[in-house]
């Protein structure tokens, strides 16, 4: 697997990646999200982080967008779920952008649970998410 910095010209299939991603993880996120979400991404998200993107053989599987020492995002293809993708662009995230935080939606145990074994603690929570909506917010923290 081979982690590089992202450019715009790989923006259309880390979109498709992150839809297909939320739609096997996010099952709370009613689609008038998903879709409001999408065309925010694309235009703004993006080009607000360090992001980097994970492929094999040329084909991209995941992506990981770091803003202010926060890992703002984590998405990994379904087809690759468990494959230690996630894992590989954390720990780059945290060798090469100096990634020590992250916020989890709390409807995602899963991910909750992945960024502890990832040696994250919570240590918050909000009751909305970045948007304002009514999804609460796990906060997480490397402690040293």
């Amino acid at each position: 697997m081979k982690i590089q910095q992202a450019t715009t010209a790989d923006y259309s299939a880390l979109i498709a990646i992150w839809e297909a991603s939320v739609r096997a993880t996010h099952d709370f996120l009613p689609e008038d999200n998903i879709a409001e979400l999408k065309p925010l991404i694309l235009e703004h998200y993006f080009d607000a982080v360090e992001l980097r993107c994970a492929s094999i053989d040329g084909r991209l599987i995941g992506f990981i967008g770091v803003a202010d020492n926060n890992i703002e995002m984590l998405f990994v293809h379904p087809e690759h779920f468990g494959a230690g993708v996630g894992r590989e662009l954390v720990q780059y995230a945290q060798a090469h952008l100096a990634a020590t935080h992250v916020d989890v939606n709390e409807q995602n145990p899963g991910a909750i649970s992945f960024y502890e074994k990832m040696g994250f603690q919570r240590s918050g929570r909000s009751e909305l998410d970045g948007q304002g909506n009514a999804f609460p917010l796990i906060h997480m923290s490397l402690m040293s």
